[in-house]
């Protein structure tokens, strides 16, 4: 990937020769904040002067990102976007929402049609080379989700033990055998068109288990208390974070600013209320004293 004028200011390589870097590290003009002031505002300067945040999202993934019987747009991505919001503007409600797919948040962010993606985006090494992205937020995996009753097995270790009398449904990719055996290398799968046809084969108990997201299998228990119930077993971590524009260290300090002190202060009723909305977890509230986060 050629690298970006921004990166090049970045790393004092643009517009100064070694003579130009002398001078500016003298003049104390090297830090990030400073390296971008020197080419132009912030993204924070500029959203703020817009007065509104433009977000990219999805609209049909719950817990993420749908929308309600009334259209409105819901979820913790939502959630977290609104957020933002109330930090930038003292309102929630001053965040414009750009829906988009999947595949569009890297091109939406490199070419300025959003300001940042708030869309369940996987932290991966080859994504970081062309956006920076923020702490993560949540840690998802997946995980089997079984009927809470008059299902076979009551739990992982239960299926484990059945070797290959178990039967795992899942979405039809070309990955699902492979993530199957990681958990249960015995088991047999099948492969359905939608996870709402994986869903039904459980719910008519022609499979054992439902190989979902664990943010997906959370928010199935929290909509049907009762029905359905976690195996006690997730595998295959990976980081959700949004994503920015590299170059502008002010603009994603500011947003880490705020997604931490969701996690671990002044915000952090609000964030927790969102965890316990969407996955039902309910988070520890932080200790007072030292911060927990450098012990």
């Amino acid at each position: 990937m050629d690298e970006s004028k921004a990166g090049l200011v970045r790393r004092g390589l643009f517009g100064l020769g070694a003579v130009g870097a002398a001078v500016g590290a003298g003049l104390g003009l090297t830090t990030p904040a400073a390296v971008a002031q020197a080419v132009g505002k912030s993204r924070l300067q500029m959203i703020k002067e817009r007065g509104r945040l433009i977000v990219g999202t999805g609209s049909t993934n719950p817990p993420w990102h749908f929308e309600d019987a009334n259209g409105q747009l819901q979820g913790m991505d939502i959630d977290l976007a609104r957020l933002l919001a109330k930090n930038l503007f003292d309102d929630p409600t001053k965040v414009e929402f750009v829906l988009q797919g999947s595949d569009a948040r890297v091109p939406s962010l490199v070419t300025d049609k959003v300001d940042i993606v708030v869309q369940w985006m996987t932290v991966t090494a080859g994504r970081a080379q062309q956006v920076e992205f923020t702490i993560p937020y949540y840690r998802e995996g997946v995980s089997l989700l079984l009927l809470s009753r008059g299902g076979k097995y009551k739990n992982f270790e239960e299926m484990k033990a059945a070797g290959a009398s178990v039967t795992v449904g899942g979405m039809q990719n070309v990955f699902l055998n492979e993530w199957v055996g990681k958990a249960l290398p015995q088991a047999k799968v099948d492969a359905f068109e939608s996870p709402d046809a994986s869903l039904q084969a459980l719910n008519a108990r022609r499979v054992d288990a439902y190989l979902a997201d664990q943010s997906a299998a959370r928010w199935l228990m929290q909509q049907t208390p009762g029905r359905f119930v976690d195996s006690g077993y997730g595998w295959m971590p990976n980081s959700y974070a949004s994503a920015v524009k590299p170059g502008d260290p002010i603009w994603l300090n500011w947003v880490n600013t705020v997604y931490k002190e969701a996690m671990m202060g002044v915000d952090f009723d609000y964030f927790a209320a969102s965890y316990k909305k969407w996955f039902g977890i309910e988070l520890p509230t932080p200790k007072v004293g030292f911060p927990s986060e450098f012990a």
